[in-house]
């Protein structure tokens, strides 16, 4: 069968749940709202990190449904192509979540001015920083190692984190000459500085209740 122009993909059911109580908190009524529980908490699937293991599970699939559709909608030319390997490229992973959630919102609006702007800045910046941070790895049926893995695993090292640590302490201590200027290392020696805290004893340097 052939169509002009083909759906844009919809998302599953627990999805559209999660879109649902998040439409309520957002518009619902008191009652609702605070059958909802914590707003802050409600799971954002344009943000896949904050969504449980099942609707996390539904919200990738639905990715790699949109991530299909814009491939045979929009592009032309294969230098635009989101690729095959997109799930192992975090940077892309991340900002597909936001150009489909941005895409179903104008998809549901009751004018075309969101789905225009969608099409004029949100698709064409997002694969335009796509294909800039993939440079020319990741083509056809096949994914390149995370050039900058080395540089990753170096800045998690104790080394590096130690150096940093040093380096916020500093700033700190320009602020507060008494702050010491290297939390790691051993208290100094002398008397501690002593308040009361609702009848409870404590160091202020340390912080601990005595």
């Amino acid at each position: 069968m052939f169509f002009i122009a083909g759906q844009f993909p919809r998302p599953g059911p627990l999805v559209r749940l999660a879109y649902g109580e998040l439409e309520l908190a957002q518009s619902g009524t008191d009652h609702q709202k605070r059958a909802l529980g914590k707003l802050s908490e409600l799971a954002r699937p344009w943000d896949p990190p904050s969504c449980p293991p099942a609707l996390r599970t539904q919200v990738w699939a639905w990715l790699d449904q949109v991530a299909g559709w814009i491939n045979h909608e929009y592009i032309w030319m294969p230098d635009r192509f989101v690729p095959s390997c997109w799930p192992a490229h975090p940077h892309i992973a991340h900002e597909l979540a936001v150009i489909a959630d941005l895409r179903r919102s104008a998809g549901c609006a009751l004018t075309g001015e969101a789905l225009e702007d969608w099409h004029r800045y949100a698709l064409p910046a997002f694969l335009d920083r796509a294909t800039c941070r993939l440079g020319t790895s990741c083509g056809p049926a096949k994914h390149d190692d995370w050039p900058a893995a080395g540089r990753h695993r170096e800045f998690g090292s104790q080394r590096a984190g130690a150096a940093r640590s040093e380096l916020f302490s500093r700033d700190a201590a320009q602020l507060d000459p008494d702050l010491d200027p290297n939390p790691n290392a051993p208290l100094a020696p002398g008397p501690p500085r002593l308040v009361n805290v609702n009848g409870s004893t404590v160091d202020t340097v340390t912080g601990e209740v005595l």
